[in-house]
């Protein structure tokens, strides 16, 4: 599945974003969750996009509202957050946000759910 094209602005913020914020990748994500390590992935698309599919025990956290409900869900700011997207990019800009909240412990998922998808790696659906 190709990439969707992005308007230049948006992708100016982004790769502003991108400066800021530590990525990681889908193998590295796999392989972690594989070892069974303490990490919380949150999926940050919109809820239509989560009930399609998601990553296998991801929480939900739209990027409309992840900075309004992330302090109730996760008041520590030192828990090793995930986030991912559709292919990184709202991702990264959610992670800068949280950061900018004093986060301290955000990655971003580069690739997202689309480099997952293509390495066959497993899937939830539904809530």
């Amino acid at each position: 599945m190709m990439a969707p094209k992005h308007a230049p602005r948006f992708l100016k913020i982004v790769e502003d974003s991108k400066k800021r914020v530590r990525e990681t990748d889908v193998d590295t994500v796999k392989s972690r969750l594989d070892r069974g390590d303490k990490i919380v992935l949150v999926d940050v698309r919109e809820d239509r996009e989560y009930d399609a599919d998601h990553l296998p025990g991801a929480v939900h956290l739209g990027k409309g509202v992840i900075e309004r409900d992330i302090e109730e869900k996760y008041p520590d700011a030192n828990v090793e957050l995930i986030l991912y997207c559709g292919g990184g990019f709202r991702s990264a800009l959610a992670a800068d946000n949280l950061q900018k909240m004093g986060y301290t412990n955000v990655t971003s998922m580069d690739g997202g759910i689309r480099d997952w998808r293509e390495r066959s790696y497993p899937l939830e659906k539904g809530r």
